[in-house]
């Protein structure tokens, strides 16, 4: 579990440095050049991912229960997942009516996949990671309202409505891959268990 939490707080921690810490992030590009905070960020995020894995996967096997959940929400986690992946696309397309009204698409899209994972996982190590994940969505919508209101943050502009349509055909793809075998290949366990 100790390798689970590193994780988690070198990743999360390194996704939070514009929140909590804002001039450490200035500084650094002021003096050193955007590529190298690009560089250091991109190599303590992987640091960071890679222990959330390895740890995930140790703590999972020796974490207990915190509570059982019941059917029925694993199939609402099902459909949470959908939405999920339609958010995730709309915000790496040019900006569509879904990624205008929901202004920060991936964002919403990691918060509905923590919480759709929190309802179908009642393991201590699932709860403390999707937990924490859905907490670190919380406060970098916050983060962005507060930034958006000092006029920093630029929200999506509208640029074409079939990217609408190529986002929800990419999430749907990307949902159905997942479902099938995607999920069972990368994480070790399916989705939908048949039987």
């Amino acid at each position: 579990m100790a390798l689970l939490i590193l994780g988690i707080v070198i990743f999360l921690g390194m996704h939070l440095v514009r929140v909590v810490a804002p001039g450490l992030r200035t500084s650094i590009i002021e003096s050193r050049g955007k590529s190298t905070w690009m560089g250091l960020y991109t190599i303590v995020s992987l640091i960071g991912l890679g222990l959330i894995v390895f740890g995930f996967g140790e703590a999972r096997m020796t974490t207990g229960m915190l509570y059982n959940p019941p059917v029925f929400l694993r199939h609402i986690a099902l459909l949470l997942m959908l939405l999920a992946f339609i958010c995730l696309a709309a915000g790496f397309l040019p900006a569509g009516r879904i990624a205008v009204a929901l202004k920060h698409p991936q964002i919403l899209s990691i918060k509905i996949w923590a919480l759709a994972h929190l309802l179908a996982n009642g393991e201590t190590s699932s709860v403390l990671l999707f937990g924490s994940f859905l907490a670190w969505g919380v406060i970098m919508r916050i983060s962005m309202k507060r930034r958006q209101r000092g006029g920093e943050q630029v929200l999506p502009v509208f640029r074409s409505g079939s990217n609408d349509i190529l986002a929800v055909v990419i999430g749907l793809v990307a949902y159905g891959l997942f479902v099938w075998k995607l999920h069972e290949w990368l994480i070790g366990v399916a989705p939908i268990v048949m039987g």
